[in-house]
């Protein structure tokens, strides 16, 4: 399983982005450009030392991204407000990456348009969406689950803070 950013507007959120695949064991991709510079030291704070334990991989622009994922045969699954299906009613593979759009903006609809799947997390009505942190961990979660990524080493870890 695999995450992706479609240029991040927030180092924080990125941060705690970044964490959360580290503690999962999860790849996460960066589309550029982002919002800020794509330094250790931009989300360094909320990342704090699990960014050192995380694969990241950071790509120009979305044409070198996608480039990149049909060469791996990936399954784009997009999480957006304007999604079609919820995301607890999406049957998970491992070959799936998850993108996530921009906190400000979300994605083109050149991106909705190349996408294999269109998720939406559901909220109540009046409200617009979720921090896009707390999506990431929850859509992530639940693809885990899915496709039995939780290992019984990871479910008895102890909290740290």
């Amino acid at each position: 399983m695999r995450i992706a950013l479609y240029e991040p507007d927030i180092p924080q959120n990125t941060g705690t982005i970044l964490r959360t695949c580290a503690c999962l064991g999860l790849e996460a991709h960066i589309i550029e450009p982002a919002g800020f510079p794509v330094t250790d030291r931009a989300f360094r704070r909320a990342g704090m030392d699990y960014l050192d334990r995380v694969n990241i991989i950071r790509h120009a622009d979305f044409a070198e991204f996608e480039r990149w994922r049909r060469q791996e045969r990936l399954s784009l699954v997009l999480m957006t407000t304007a999604g079609s299906r919820p995301y607890l009613e999406h049957a998970f593979t491992g070959d799936q990456i998850l993108l996530f759009g921009r906190e400000s903006a979300g994605v083109p609809p050149a991106v909705h348009k190349v996408a294999d799947h269109r998720l939406v997390i559901p909220v109540r009505e009046g409200f617009r969406s979720l921090n896009i942190a707390v999506s990431v961990a929850m859509v992530a979660g639940e693809a885990l689950r899915q496709t039995g990524g939780f290992t019984p080493a990871m479910a008895f870890a102890a909290p740290t803070e």
